[in-house]
């Protein structure tokens, strides 16, 4: 049994174990296979790819979503070389499953190396001062997993804790956020590295008319984000003040979103109807997080806006329901625009976009305190984020 003296330091340590300091972000990387895809280029690209050019509706289907989608590049893996060695890859008749895991199982952490190694040298510190791993992918099936595999090649501690979040779709960034925000705030000293990494290959098809949607708006990405909490050390310089965080269920959406691990890969399924459910839900969604800190009546128009963009639809209908000033989601259009649709490893980039243009215009006095970040995933699941800007109503630090 423990005695007087252990019950003392338990006690001890209770009482000392919370940060000083909201928990912030200080540092962001984000990382990109080097294979471009041209948005205007896709439909042949795809379409020669699968060997599918006999399906002429298809992909004059495919090739009108790529011209609405508001991108104009994307990223991925090589799929030409994959293809030729696993042909079973586009035979929706036969297995492929563990080929996609095997190669994906090394890749997808390589790739999270290379935004997380951005991401500690703006920090400034050594990886092994990293405490805590969050990683969220949807691009891998086994254990020990993409985490374990990235803490041993950025040679982090043996005794960091890690946490691997799958199949949370493109809301998986902002989860990870928000338990990122939870440990370190209850952690004294914790500095947590939150790695965001998707590969499509794990559900790379065919075209098949129920995907279509998502072939013609997904790319591959990574992005990895360093959470501390005050007291802060010398040089590092908070980014983004993490207020309040909150996760909303739409009642009865199970079916709109989703995967689905089949003998041949991951099976995603998106309604069209996602779009107008994220509309007719977002205000509330808000509202309730903003009360959550004590103001019943945000102003939409004076906060900065870091939201996940799914698809153009999307960015369109929270604009108009919302009333936004045509540039509040200009940050998010960009990503969409240069990268698409990176699933949870999106809302990095948009970050970063944010971060990059604030710093780009530190000389206007005029920039918002408080902003919020928004992503959306299976369920229909919104999960939203108040943030603030560590330097509000005054220059930027130099």
């Amino acid at each position: 049994m423990p005695g007087a003296a252990t019950t003392a330091v338990v006690g001890s340590r209770r009482g000392t174990q919370h940060a000083e300091g909201p928990a912030t972000i200080i540092a962001i990387g984000t990382a990109n296979p080097a294979n471009i895809v041209p948005q205007d280029e896709f439909a042949d690209y795809y379409f020669g790819l699968t060997k599918s050019e006999h399906l002429t509706e298809l992909k004059d289907k495919i090739k009108r979503i790529c011209q609405k989608s508001g991108i104009e590049k994307r990223y991925n893996h090589p799929y030409e070389e994959i293809i030729t060695a696993h042909p079973e890859i586009i035979d929706k008749h036969m297995p492929s499953l563990e080929a996609r895991v095997d190669i994906v199982a090394s890749e997808v952490p390589k790739l999270a190396e290379s935004a997380a190694r951005k991401a500690i040298a703006e920090w400034g510190r050594p990886a092994t001062d990293i405490t805590h791993l969050i990683f969220s992918t949807y691009s891998g099936c086994c254990a020990p997993s993409a985490d374990l595999q990235l803490a041993s090649l950025l040679g982090l501690r043996p005794t960091v804790s890690r946490t691997i979040l799958n199949l949370h779709g493109c809301s998986g960034g902002a989860r990870a956020l928000q338990l990122a925000k939870e440990l370190v705030e209850n952690n004294r000293g914790a500095r947590i590295l939150v790695a965001l990494s998707k590969l499509t290959l794990i559900c790379f098809s065919a075209p098949d008319e129920s995907k279509i949607v998502g072939h013609g708006l997904f790319g591959d990405g990574a992005g990895a984000i360093i959470v501390g909490a005050g007291p802060l050390a010398d040089g590092e310089r908070p980014l983004f003040e993490m207020v309040a965080a909150s996760q909303t269920t739409i009642p009865g959406t199970e079916n709109a979103l989703g995967m689905q691990a089949t003998s041949s890969g991951i099976d995603f399924h998106i309604s069209i109807q996602l779009p107008t459910l994220i509309r007719d839900n977002i205000q509330q969604s808000l509202l309730h997080s903003f009360c959550s800190v004590g103001n019943t009546d945000p102003k939409w128009n004076d906060l900065f806006w870091a939201v996940h963009p799914g698809g153009r639809m999307i960015l369109d209908n929270i604009e108009g329901e919302l009333q936004l000033q045509p540039w509040k989601l200009a940050a998010s259009r960009q990503v969409l625009r240069e990268y698409g649709n990176m699933s949870g490893a999106t809302i990095a980039f948009v970050l970063d976009e944010l971060r990059q243009c604030r710093e780009k215009e530190k000389q206007e006095p005029e920039q918002p305190e408080w902003g919020v970040m928004l992503a959306f995933g299976p369920g229909i699941t919104i999960e939203t984020m108040i943030l603030r800007n560590p330097l509000p109503h005054g220059l930027m630090e130099n």
